[in-house]
């Protein structure tokens, strides 16, 4: 049975999203992906707090192709040290399960 995870990473823009969003899916390394925003982070930068306006990006795909996912989103993401996290899907609908199963094989 393959595993799936849902992937975050956030942007600063719009627009950084959806691309980032839309080659993944595009390249059927996630079956899809949610662009969520704004949204206010706060975290640590540099050896400070801080706070930022920022677009999150939610990609489902398979444990298999997440290191491809990874690599891809690392490759093409316009910070040099992204927030990148994969936790697992520990229960979906079947059909749901289903088409991120499907939808992120290699073609």
């Amino acid at each position: 049975m393959t595993e799936c995870v849902q992937v975050s990473t956030a942007t600063e823009t719009r627009e950084q999203a959806v691309a980032l969003a839309g080659g993944a899916v595009e390249e059927r390394l996630a079956a899809g992906a949610q662009v969520v925003g704004p949204v206010v982070s706060v975290f640590w930068h540099l050896g400070k707090q801080g706070t930022g306006e920022e677009w999150q990006v939610l990609l489902k795909t398979t444990k298999d192709r997440y290191p491809e996912l990874e690599k891809y989103l690392l490759e093409r993401h316009p910070w040099d040290n992204p927030e990148m996290c994969a936790v697992p899907i520990v229960l979906g609908a079947d059909r749901c399960i289903e088409w991120v199963r499907t939808s992120a094989e290699p073609s």
